[in-house]
């Protein structure tokens, strides 16, 4: 059994990788993401999104993002909720966390924006995802 501060440094590190995943490891979309799994993206253009449904899917889309935008960078912020728990041997549960995007606007000037992605927990991976952002006219709320 794992305690309440294993369960939180555990799902914690999920949702590190999936900010690293992001950041470009895309390697990580196989070891992090079950098989079959669904993204809800709630912001506007996210729309090619509601595809993707496999790891590969997920790694090539997020490599074609990258090579349009290379200094796109991810950043976990504020506090995760945790609410995972130890079934069989696995994690199940939600992860959720604030994060941060930053990366160089069309004029030359850093724009940066808040969010904040839901992670659904079964077997040990990444079943579903809830992401909300602030979208194009958004804002940030740790800086």
């Amino acid at each position: 059994m794992l305690t309440r501060e294993e369960l939180r440094r555990a799902g914690t590190g999920i949702y590190d990788d999936w900010t690293a995943l992001w950041n470009g490891g895309t390697e990580l979309a196989g070891q992090i993401m079950a098989p079959l799994f669904t993204l809800r993206y709630a912001q506007a253009n996210t729309e090619p999104f509601d595809e993707i449904r496999t790891p590969p899917q997920l790694a090539d889309v997020i490599a074609a993002w990258r090579d349009k935008r290379g200094d796109l960078r991810f950043t976990a912020e504020g506090t995760p909720v945790v609410d995972l728990e130890l079934l069989d041997g696995t994690l199940n549960g939600l992860v959720a966390r604030p994060y941060l995007a930053v990366f160089t606007g069309d004029d030359g000037g850093e724009v940066a924006r808040s969010g904040t992605d839901t992670l659904r927990v079964e077997g040990g991976l990444i079943t579903e995802v809830w992401s909300v952002s602030s979208g194009a006219a958004g804002r940030t709320f740790y800086r």
